[in-house]
């Protein structure tokens, strides 16, 4: 009888065990297909569903940058494409300036870091339709397509290889103003002043000696 009392007990032990790794296991798959492993940023790939959320994400971070209007974003697959609406009566380098600041907002974002960054109105609507369009159950390959054209022929501000910008030197700044003939004429005398330092260093050297 004790003998059976334990074989019972064992076999009883057993199945818990292996019913609560079973749990364990499902639980864990559930968790696994819920998670974006970011391997790395300009490698993320993203469905339909999670593009829609990381747009609406995108879009906020955007918003909150002075002078920027409106945005809308287009997150599938490998491309993430960020539309902002700014005052039609800016000039380009004031849009620039915005653009680069919408660029360093999202650069620490995982998927912002490679987001390109469009500041026209055309695109702007254009992205607004697309948008509608993931939303209204388009296939993802036509969007898809679309968002690669559009990457491919606009020169976009991509936040992570943002750098700061150098400063020109202020002599080559002038130079960039001044007519060919007289940028010349200063490239050829700032040379010879170069010359003539050099050989007054070398003069000084050969005296010392």
């Amino acid at each position: 009888m004790k003998r059976y009392l334990l074989v019972t007990a064992i076999v009883t032990l057993s199945l818990t065990g292996c019913m609560n790794n079973q749990t364990r296991n499902i639980s864990s798959e559930d968790e696994n297909s819920q998670i974006i492993h970011v391997k790395d940023s300009a490698d993320v790939q993203v469905d339909r569903k999670t593009g829609q959320e990381v747009s609406a994400h995108l879009v906020e971070l955007a918003t909150r940058v002075p002078n920027v209007n409106d945005a809308t974003a287009v997150v599938l697959g490998p491309y993430a494409v960020v539309g902002i609406d700014v005052n039609s009566d800016l000039d380009r380098e004031r849009v620039s300036t915005i653009k680069y600041s919408v660029a360093e907002s999202l650069k620490n974002d995982p998927y912002g870091a490679t987001a390109v960054i469009l500041a026209d109105a055309d695109s702007f609507v254009r992205l607004q339709e697309m948008g509608r369009d993931i939303q209204n159950g388009r296939p993802i390959t036509g969007v898809m397509e679309e968002l690669a054209e559009i990457v491919g022929r606009v020169m976009p501000e991509i936040p992570i290889d943002l750098k700061e910008p150098v400063a020109p030197n202020p002599t080559e700044q002038n130079n960039s103003k001044l007519p060919k003939d007289q940028e010349k004429q200063l490239e050829q005398k700032q040379q010879n002043q170069s010359n003539n330092q050099k050989d007054e260093e070398r003069y000084k050297e050969v005296k010392q000696d």
